[in-house]
């Protein structure tokens, strides 16, 4: 991609595990609503390719996506208990926000940072702890209804339909990615539903890139390493992005740590 990539939330979880994985790839221009560390800049971003704004700042917007090709929206309250009145400005109306300046500027594609929160409530009594492991078939494929666990998985499901009005009404390609749980290293420790939507940090940059290149029109995916126990479907992510997940929590103990490789067979 020729053009600069706006990336907003650049300093949170998501945006350092993006930018530590593909950083040297994209010209960027990176926006959080507090000043970013110099260590969390990927080299060949200069100052004024950093901005210090909020996404509900309707001028602060439109300049932000001047000249960009595309835009990697993350900024939003990121707390499941966030209360209504954070959500509603911060996620809701944020994203509205940005949709509308993109879609003015002619920007070509808009990825979403979805939540597995806007689908959490599919997770009932009936099905867990059992949709948790390997040899249960259930899988959300990201055709379903939202179904939100929390009014944080609301406003999740709102920008998913923002999503889906500026790609009809204003030709956008946008990609929705339902991000399951993000670490970095290791699965979460002692925790069964985390490691069944575990997202290291190399494969969240990786889809992140995929997002930012394969040709789509508008996509709801999900977004979580190729665990062996998984009740999201990566198989649309896989065959319409070409995304090619390389960790799995099966390579680990429940307890977080790598498993030792298995002694070769003897002689």
């Amino acid at each position: 991609m020729d053009e600069p990539v706006l990336l907003t939330g650049a300093g949170g979880r998501v945006g350092r595990a993006i930018l530590a994985g593909i950083g040297e790839a994209y010209d960027w221009r990176l926006l959080d609503r507090e000043p970013l560390a110099d260590a969390n800049l990927p080299s060949g971003v200069a100052t004024e390719d950093v901005v210090v704004a909020d996404v509900t700042d309707e001028a602060e917007m439109r300049a932000a996506v001047e000249g960009v090709g595309a835009v990697v929206h993350l900024a939003g309250d990121p707390r499941p208990n966030a209360p209504w009145d954070s959500v509603l400005t911060n996620n809701i109306d944020g994203t509205q926000t940005v949709l509308a300046a993109a879609a003015d500027a002619g920007v070509d594609r808009f990825v979403f940072a979805s939540s597995n929160h806007a689908v959490g409530a599919y997770e009932t009594d009936d099905r867990t702890p059992d949709m948790y492991r390997k040899d249960d078939e259930f899988r959300l494929n990201g055709s379903e209804l939202p179904r939100p666990s929390n009014l944080y998985g609301v406003s999740k499901a709102a920008g998913e339909t923002l999503g889906r009005y500026y790609h009809d009404h204003h030709d956008i390609a946008v990609a929705s990615v339902r991000i399951g749980n993000l670490t970095k290293g290791h699965p979460p420790k002692e925790y069964e539903r985390g490691q069944a939507m575990w997202l290291s940090h190399r494969d969240c940059a990786h889809l992140f890139d995929c997002c930012l290149t394969a040709d789509y029109d508008y996509e709801i995916v999900y977004g979580i390493s190729d665990n062996d126990r998984k009740y999201y479907s990566i198989e649309r992510a896989r065959d319409v992005l070409g995304y090619d997940p390389q960790d799995n929590s099966a390579d680990f103990t429940f307890a977080g740590e790598p498993k030792e490789e298995a002694e070769p067979d003897s002689a």
